[in-house]
């Protein structure tokens, strides 16, 4: 060997490669991530404050073609198995420690748009709430048979813009409608006229933002009203006359209400993800139906209770349907024959415009509305006196029932919801629970509304006595005092052990609870609107709106120029407002109001409810904006167990509010604080 351990004469070989090791077979049982994406980013649902974000997993090699954005999965989260939904899919993750394989793919179809995903992540973090609280009601529960099913094919779109139609009633419907046609995005608040055939009004909005390629959402507030939109609907898209016998409607739309039950309605929300249908009809839960090139959102009488949810983080539909016109771009109408304060707000900000029609429209349009007296009214007719009725009701009762039907709308559901001492007038109650008592029909023991005891020996504990009154009577008694006023009338009921959805037009008393009136076929030949003071008499920052809006829906039941009767006090605002049919101005009179007095929606306001130590916790753990004003806590309840504080701030921080809640019961839930807080950011009922 030489000096550099070659051999001599073999210097021009090269030295023997050393063998390469044969790659290594993966063990048994160890998953190998995707070649391609093999991160995923998952929203777990898991409700803890502290734990909303997303979080980091690595897709299998096996799974790499089944998960895709927007699927449902199932991943291992603190060494349970969870459900989520993978939102993306990237080449590159932040985490530096160790990351786990997804479980599985429950399901590939993809059922999470991006454009849900991003507006569930916005309205958490503005109502203070977690990601997976929205994502929970935005995307129904999954039924397999239904993603399995057949396609039904997409039916084309209408060539041409339809003619305005009903929209001419009004000085701006014609520009609006128009505007949707041509793919803009005009945003109104519209006060409809009274008899105004309003479903195929929103199915003539429908048609128009179909021609510009875009797709509809609208949402009402019970399966009735949806009915009746869809059936506009369908009358709306159906084939010309002179079409083939075998052509099919000019566009498709879908009803997704609570009615249809899970599967059914699953199976028509696959349609509207997968783009097989541009128009969406139903109710709250609706609100996030995934409808494609979203061009127009509808909400149908704003001013109901029922568009509030009960679920956290509590979302209203007027709001979520506001973020997801601005995101989308898209038109936005807010509808009703009465007018609410929020709506007003969105008009004064100049976020929407207002769409009414000219008062000489309103005034050929609308029923004549008289005042009724009070009891002592009542004695000039013994049969007025037994129906409760003053003599004005009684005789535009019986002079309407000569025409056709006459609705009743009566406050209070039930026979007597309400009793009192016939001595002393103290309220009666239960001796058990303390609860109100209450009488189910004439023959019938009182009870307790609270504990169901069966009061038959009450005793006032005031003055001994044993006879009962009625504080209020319900639409049950109502209903039998007018059959023994109207002798051969027929008189039927509408409520919530049973909803009429329509009547004839034979002569017929139809007593009803608010928001349960039935569609009279050529309108009701009058109304009798009783015991208006149960309305006005709330202890609620929103009783008369909402007393207004109930009246103004019954009323607006009645053939134009037909007679309604308010039993109510002359010298209210509001009541006025019913006799001219005005709740634009009273809407901006209210508005005012609430500005000057410091209430919503002029300001932002969020509602603390909880144990009085955690309420303080929570409080003290925020961060809130100097602007911001704790009232309360008061106690809530006869047991003084549970508070309630309100913190109100100016509508320009109502994002720093709902974020310092949001972080302090992230705080709270890291320290499993025993005692929950249930916030809720601009609440329906503040007092």
């Amino acid at each position: 060997m030489n000096e550099d351990g070659l051999i001599p004469g073999l210097e021009g070989l090269a030295a023997p490669e050393k063998a390469k090791p044969a790659p290594k077979k993966a063990a048994k049982g160890v998953q190998e991530p995707a070649a391609e994406l093999p991160v995923a980013r998952i929203a777990v649902e898991v409700p803890l404050p502290h734990l909303d974000r997303t979080f980091d997993y690595l897709v299998p090699d096996k799974l790499a073609d089944k998960a895709v954005p927007g699927c449902r999965v199932r991943v291992r989260f603190s060494g349970k198995l969870m459900d989520g939904f993978l939102l993306e899919r990237l080449a590159e993750t932040e985490h530096e420690g160790r990351m786990a394989f997804l479980e599985r793919v429950i399901s590939p179809e993809p059922v999470l748009t991006p454009e849900i995903a991003a507006l569930a992540r916005e309205l958490a973090d503005r109502y203070a709430g977690t990601l997976a609280d929205v994502l929970r009601l935005a995307v129904p529960p999954r039924h397999a048979r239904a993603e399995s099913g057949a396609r039904p094919p997409t039916p084309p779109l209408p060539a041409a813009a339809p003619p305005p139609g009903p929209w001419t009633d009004y000085p701006a419907g014609p520009s609006f409608l128009t505007a949707l046609a041509e793919g803009k995005q005009p945003r109104a608040v519209w006060t409809a006229l009274p008899g105004h055939d309003w479903p195929a009004t929103l199915a003539r909005a429908a048609h128009a933002t179909l021609t510009s390629g875009r797709g509809t959402l609208i949402i009402v507030a019970d399966g009735r009203d949806a009915a009746r939109v869809d059936a506009a609907l369908t009358a709306e898209f159906a084939p010309p006359a002179d079409a083939p016998e075998d052509t099919g409607p000019v566009a498709a739309h879908v009803t997704l209400t609570a009615e249809l039950g899970p599967e059914e309605r699953y199976r028509r929300w696959l349609r509207v993800v997968r783009g097989q249908a541009l128009v969406a009809v139903g109710t709250r839960a609706a609100m996030f139906a995934p409808v494609r090139d979203l061009g127009l959102v509808v909400l149908w009488d704003d001013g109901d209770d029922v568009h509030a949810d009960p679920h956290a983080p509590y979302p209203h539909a007027r709001e979520v349907l506001a973020l997801r016109a601005h995101r989308a771009g898209a038109g936005a109408l807010i509808g009703g024959l009465s007018r609410t304060s929020d709506a007003t707000q969105l008009v004064a900000g100049g976020w929407a415009h207002g769409l009414t029609a000219a008062r000489d429209r309103v005034r050929q349009a609308m029923p004549r509305v008289q005042l009724a007296g009070e009891d002592w009214e009542q004695g000039r007719d013994q049969a007025a006196r037994a129906a409760r009725l003053s003599t004005l009701a009684f005789s535009t009762a019986r002079e309407a029932l000569k025409e056709g039907p006459v609705l009743v709308q009566v406050p209070r559901r039930g026979y007597l919801p309400a009793l009192a001492c016939q001595r002393c007038r103290e309220l009666a109650r239960c001796t058990v629970c303390a609860g109100p008592l209450a009488m189910a029909s004439s023959h019938a023991a009182p009870f307790c509304k609270w504990c169901g005891h069966i009061a038959g020996d009450w005793q006032c504990p005031e003055c001994r006595g044993r006879q009962i009154r009625a504080v209020v009577v319900g639409a049950g008694r109502t209903a039998e005092e007018l059959g023994r006023a109207f002798p051969g009338v027929t008189v039927r009921t509408s409520g919530r052990d049973g909803i009429l959805a329509s009547v004839g037009t034979r002569p017929e008393l139809v007593v009803s609870t608010p928001g349960a009136e039935p569609v009279a076929e050529q309108g009701y030949a009058a109304a009798l609107l009783l015991d208006g003071w149960a309305l006005l008499g709330r202890a609620d920052l929103r009783a008369n709106e909402e007393a207004l809006r109930k009246w103004l829906n019954a009323a607006g039941l009645v053939r134009p120029q037909g007679q309604v009767v308010l039993v109510a006090d002359g010298s209210r605002p509001v009541v006025q407002a019913v006799v001219r049919w005005d709740p634009v101005t009273f809407a901006e009179r209210e508005l005012a109001e609430r500005a000057e007095l410091s209430f919503p929606p002029a300001v932002r306001m969020a509602s603390l409810t909880g144990t009085p130590a955690a309420i303080r916790d929570l409080l003290a753990a925020a961060e809130l904006p100097p602007e911001a004003e704790v009232l309360g806590p008061v106690p809530i309840g006869s047991d003084g167990a549970a508070e309630r504080a309100l913190v109100r701030v100016p509508r320009t921080h109502g994002a720093p509010l709902s974020r310092a809640l949001k972080q302090a019961q992230g705080i709270r839930s890291a320290k499993k604080a025993p005692d929950p807080v249930r916030v809720q950011v601009d609440p329906l009922e503040l007092i």
